[in-house]
């Protein structure tokens, strides 16, 4: 079983990235805003509880899927509102079933980010929108969390998600 984390700043193309990399492979694809719109429709967001919750529901995803023997790849954007513990526990988690955890990073030119921020289709899932707001959060630290494990880095800038998928995929094969 792997976990494939791809993970990357708001607007780097990872839910984008992940679905082609999803029809690819096969692997379901757990698109971390569909627990954050449940636990916020029950807890503020960044709140103790929401956290708490978030990270119970994603956790048990992860153990359970391990049990199963089910890779699938899960979006991720580490942030402030995450307990810093959540990335050694998600690798004990799958570690602990026989799995292995594979980190994907996704990066992009700021300029391309910031076009891509207010694309419509971001607005789908109750994504980050809006250049403004992104910069006043990223100067307000919101983005800040460690540095993640990458076993592979893609520039997404001017690669297509298709293409980046196919790497992603390669790289797989190869473990």
């Amino acid at each position: 079983m792997k976990l494939i984390v791809i993970h990357g700043a708001p607007a780097v193309g990872k839910l984008t990235v992940a679905r082609e990399l999803s029809r690819l492979t096969g692997f379901p694809l757990f698109h971390n805003h569909l627990t954050v719109d449940l636990v916020s429709s029950l807890f503020a967001f960044g709140t103790p509880p929401f956290v708490s919750l978030r990270e119970q529901i994603w956790l048990a995803a992860f153990a359970e899927a391990a049990r199963n023997d089910l890779s699938l790849i899960f979006t991720f954007n580490p942030e402030r509102t995450v307990n810093k513990e959540f990335v050694q526990q998600t690798i004990a988690v799958v570690a602990a079933a026989g799995g292995r955890v594979v980190f994907v990073e996704l990066t992009c030119s700021q300029p391309e980010l910031e076009r891509r921020m207010e694309e419509p289709s971001r607005k789908e899932f109750g994504k980050l929108a809006s250049v403004d707001q992104y910069r006043t959060l990223k100067s307000e630290g919101a983005f800040e969390f460690p540095k993640l494990p990458s076993d592979i880095a893609i520039d997404t800038t001017k690669q297509s998600p298709a293409a980046a998928a196919r790497l992603i995929s390669n790289h797989l094969a190869s473990l």
